[in-house]
């Protein structure tokens, strides 16, 4: 067992809180988890992992499973309205074999990481919220809303978007932004073998296959102000926002689900500055660094935290520890937020390009992808 570390409190078992949970209990570190949510039905539809994800997934001890119970694919491409290709690019493998990129179920993802927590000695308790924390030389003292009381070398918070150790460590003026656009998300039947981008007239609609079946949408669009839409009117929303579409998504918008099956999802930046630490609490994932779905990096970048914090709490003090966690950290984070918002208001304040401009948007474009796939393969 790590002598510098040795018992530690995570909150919030999302995808990060979960990955360092799995994390540190197969170092040997007695680790416990509280959450919010009474159940650990995950919120979304799918996600997409890119090859980094992928490679920490591969850390945790968890890659195999989650290749046999998604959908590997290697290959990216950007097309018009209608469906033709503007640029196509191929998601390689990494030289340790990893794939270029998956698509999953989230609940599927989620129970994966949640057995992989539990297995290793982690202990979940759900339905329970810090309601008291303080923090010493010595300890973090941590009361929670099940009324149990404990010390703890370390606080993790994997609370989210909205999370309220963050709120309580820095204020609210650390809060999330709205970008001005939202996401509108929901799984259907499997049309497509790759993840394909669909570029409208200021609007995104793209298709991840998730397994052999199934494949989900996401469809960006500008929402000025944040808008309230009532759930029960997501369908014909989502439907009226997919007007300018022909071929494949198309015959998805024409086919849409109900709207209980409907996400419908404001975007939020948290940009938060360093340090994401105290003595003796550190905040990872959303928490500390909302980003943009454009590069398919909330999850990815979670991930990333969850391994890295891992290794630093098993490898040096505590007080090192934290410091060094934000070395490797703060500026990826930082350089992946700049390049996933520049690449979402491109793409919704840009006119998709006309036939004769194509080779050199095409070009343009594969150049920018490479440039970002060659940052995501340095190590973390």
């Amino acid at each position: 067992m790590n002598a510098n570390v040795q018992r530690v409190l995570v909150s919030g078992a999302g995808i990060g809180g979960l990955a360092v949970a799995a994390g540190l209990a197969r170092q040997g570190v007695q680790v416990d988890i509280v959450e919010a949510r009474q159940d650990l039905t995950a919120t979304g539809v799918g996600i997409s992992l890119p090859n980094n994800a992928l490679r920490m997934l591969k850390c945790l001890g968890v890659l195999d499973e989650c290749l046999a119970s998604g959908y590997v694919f290697d290959e990216y491409a950007m097309c018009d309205a209608a469906g033709e290709t503007i640029v196509g690019m191929p998601l390689r493998a990494s030289s340790d074999g990893v794939p270029g990129y998956l698509g999953i179920a989230r609940a599927r993802l989620a129970a994966i990481l949640h057995t992989a927590a539990t297995s290793a000695g982690a202990k979940l308790r759900l339905g329970v919220t810090i309601e008291e924390f303080t923090e010493d030389s010595q300890a973090a003292l941590v009361r929670t809303s099940d009324g149990q009381e404990a010390e703890y070398d370390v606080v993790i918070g994997c609370e989210g978007l909205r999370s309220p150790l963050r709120a309580r460590l820095f204020g609210a003026a650390a809060g999330p932004v709205f970008t001005g656009y939202s996401c509108w998300r929901t799984r259907t039947k499997r049309r497509v073998t790759a993840m394909t981008k669909y570029v409208g007239d200021a609007t995104d609609a793209g298709l991840v296959p998730i397994d052999e079946d199934e494949m989900y949408l996401f469809h960006i669009t500008a929402e000025p102000g944040n808008p309230y839409h009532e759930p029960q009117d997501w369908r014909d929303l989502l439907e009226a926002r997919m007007a300018g579409y022909t071929g494949v998504v198309a015959e998805v918008r024409d086919n849409l689900p109900p709207a209980s099956e409907i996400i419908y999802s404001p975007l939020f930046e948290v940009r938060l500055p360093r340090p994401w630490h105290t003595e003796r609490a550190v905040l990872i994932g959303d928490a500390a660094h909302a980003v943009v779905p454009h590069l398919s990096q909330g999850g990815s970048q979670a991930l990333e935290d969850a391994v890295v914090l891992t290794e630093e709490l098993t490898r040096r003090p505590l007080a090192e520890a934290l410091p060094a966690f934000m070395r490797r950290r703060f500026d990826r984070v930082q350089h992946i937020q700049q390049a996933s918002s520049a690449v979402m208001i491109r793409e919704m304040t840009t006119p998709p390009p006309v036939a004769a401009d194509r080779a050199n948007v095409s070009a343009e474009l594969a150049r920018e992808m490479a440039a970002v796939r060659a940052y995501l393969d340095q190590p973390v």
